[in-house]
């Protein structure tokens, strides 16, 4: 793969990190790639190859730099504790402006030729939602994103096309509050959910117990059909 690290310039005349993963071709659509709670670690950056190996231009920038740059946890019992601790100590306001600046630089380089959009898990998943309510981006997707739900004053003010995938049987997001986001979203053609019965919540992630091959090849596939219609 073509992949690197680069630095991004925060809005407050800071900078931080970012894996590139650029496309065989070098050229394409962008895509913001939104960690989950763990950092950008060696899941986030495969699934960074995986888009860009998909032909987008991929950028995971490092949510937790504020905090403690270049997080890269393992899935133990021992990391996570340490993952919650940064995602329990987050400031959300901050860290969207920052993924405002990740989207601005993106959308800045040579080899992005169209449009961009967020992608992202759990945490990231929600942070994806928020980015899309700024405008910073084309378009969208939040796979299970925890508290969503408790965002839905954004909702208006995503315009842009989203995608939303949740698992049936998530024990950290209910029933009611997918339907709490699908009821905001009612009658609004720019707005698409999956909900994958059977299992649970991170089925997308192969390093974790959770994991769900079909689940998670299915999602993949409607993914990428959507942003095949929604950034070229």
């Amino acid at each position: 793969m073509n992949a690197s690290h680069v630095s991004i310039p925060s809005y407050d005349g800071q900078s931080f990190s970012a894996y590139l993963s650029l496309p065989p071709k070098g050229t394409g659509p962008g895509l913001i790639l939104i960690q989950e709670i763990w950092g950008v670690n060696e899941h986030i950056r495969a699934v960074a190859d995986q888009y860009a190996m998909d032909g987008y231009v991929v950028l995971a920038p490092d949510i937790f730099w504020r905090q403690k740059p270049g997080v890269d946890l393992q899935y133990t019992e021992a990391d996570t504790k340490f993952a919650y601790q940064y995602m329990t100590n987050l400031d959300a306001p901050n860290t969207v402006r920052d993924l405002q600046s990740a989207a601005q630089a993106l959308r800045e380089r040579p080899e992005v030729t169209g449009k961009i959009a967020s992608l992202g898990f759990c945490m990231g998943g929600r942070l994806s939602y928020a980015l899309a309510a700024t405008g910073a981006v084309d378009g969208a997707v939040c796979y299970y994103g925890g508290g969503i739900q408790n965002n839905l004053e954004q909702a208006p003010a995503i315009q842009a096309p989203i995608l939303f995938h949740y698992a049936e049987l998530d024990d950290h997001i209910p029933p009611t509050a997918v339907a709490a986001v699908q009821a905001a979203f009612a009658g609004r053609s720019n707005a698409q959910f999956h909900v994958y019965p059977g299992v649970g919540h991170g089925f997308n992630c192969w390093s974790r117990p959770l994991y769900n091959q079909r689940a998670a090849a299915l999602a993949r596939g409607r993914t990428l059909q959507w942003l095949a219609e929604n950034l070229g």
